[in-house]
């Protein structure tokens, strides 16, 4: 991570197709423990696969700083929920949302936008007001210089933080300057980003590292002499590209184990920062696209799976189905041509089955199957005696 007042090299990611966004920069000689840290990209509406440096407090801010309200009702209650555009803050907004559906910041009702510098004066306000009234003397100092470290992060909330996960556990994080302003707000801070630990091969290869050490040794690792270390690396390397969406399966089931029921937090994936909330043993994720600001229905999304296969769910958690999109007269022509070619496709198999049905089963003149012409010639047979008809008269159909 670039300090202030210091210079450091950028250096590339390692391969392709791994943590999007993520800067890699070396460690500062004699200190092998300030590797840099992946970084959120500044827009959080896409995603990108160029390197990015950590962002200096100094950075000019965003030209986009008005964010939209969505109302909705939660515990019997109006709450602002903080909309994303397309350069949303999503660090920012997704603490702001987790400290609103607490109840710890309360907007007015007749409020339909809110600029960046409002919500920062609301989540300062928060910061001071969570200060325990009794901290011990000794501990008087540390706290003070949170509370300062934490003051000095809050102008990167409007662009990225710097986090450093480490794939042993939901919780675990290198823990940074960034890491403070959760603590501070008490807002839990997750991922799901794990090892699967019924696969030793990868367990080897990753070890304890954070994300920012495994890089570095699959740089290094990548060029040495001995098979078995490069060997480690691909399978380190095939590790990131793989799960590159920062979420694996057994990630996914610590979360669902981890979590606190109906404690809003917050989950970093795939270089974003979401409000996550557990109800009823589901997870949801908060909808704060702004593409669905006036959709009352769409509230929460699911989480489900790594693909990103979630259901949309109102204030109540009732899943609802997605409305049908609005098409130009362009998408509305090719979706009749489809329908119109697929109702012909089914209309052909059908009259293909009923010529199946006539041609393989031959019927004689008249309309009269073979059973019934039998039986017609046995009534046509005069009966000689009233004798039961013997095994020779009977006709074995």
């Amino acid at each position: 991570m670039e300090q202030p007042g210091t210079q450091q090299q950028e250096r590339p990611p390692p391969f392709e197709g791994g943590a999007e966004a993520a800067s890699v920069a070396p460690a500062a000689e004699g200190d092998q423990q300030a590797a840099a840290v992946a970084e959120v990209p500044m827009d959080c509406g896409t995603e990108t696969t160029t390197a990015t440096t950590a962002t200096s407090p100094s950075v000019e801010q965003p030209p986009q700083s008005v964010y939209h309200i969505k109302w909705v009702r939660w515990n019997n209650q109006k709450t602002p929920i903080i909309t994303q555009n397309e350069n949303g803050p999503c660090p920012l907004i997704a603490i702001i949302n987790v400290l609103t559906l607490k109840g710890l910041i309360k907007l007015p009702h007749t409020l339909d936008v809110v600029t960046v510098e409002q919500l920062m004066e609301h989540l300062g306000d928060c910061i001071l007001s969570s200060i325990p009234k009794d901290i011990p003397e000794s501990a008087q100092l540390n706290y003070e210089q949170n509370m300062h470290d934490a003051i000095a992060i809050l102008p990167k909330l409007q662009t990225g933080l710097d986090v450093n996960v480490r794939f042993t556990g939901v919780k675990d994080f290198e823990y940074t300057p960034e890491c403070i302003v959760f603590d501070l707000l008490r807002i839990p801070l997750y991922h799901g980003w794990l090892l699967d630990p019924e696969c030793p091969e990868v367990l080897a290869a990753v070890g304890n590292c954070s994300y920012n050490q495994l890089v570095e040794k699959i740089i290094n690792n990548k060029s040495s002499t001995k098979p078995e270390v490069v060997t480690e690396a691909l399978i380190a390397e095939a590790f990131l590209e793989r799960t590159a969406s920062q979420l694996t399966y057994h990630g996914l089931c610590e979360l669902n184990s981890t979590l606190a029921e109906e404690e809003p937090c917050v989950l970093f994936r795939n270089n974003h920062f979401i409000t996550l909330y557990k109800r009823k043993d589901r997870m949801y994720q908060l909808v704060t696209d702004q593409g669905f600001l006036n959709e009352a229905d769409v509230v929460w999304e699911t989480l489900i799976n790594c693909e990103g296969d979630g259901q949309f769910a109102d204030s109540d958690f009732v899943i609802n189905p997605p409305k049908p999109r609005c098409l130009t007269t362009e998408q509305q022509i090719d979706q009749d041509e489809e329908l119109a070619k697929q109702l012909q496709e089914e209309e052909n198999h059908r009259a293909a089955s009923r010529s199946s049905v006539r041609g393989g089963t031959p019927q004689p003149a008249g309309g009269a199957t073979y059973g019934q012409q039998q039986q017609q010639q046995q009534q046509q047979q005069p009966r000689h005696n009233n004798s039961p008809p013997s095994k020779k008269d009977c006709t074995i159909l």
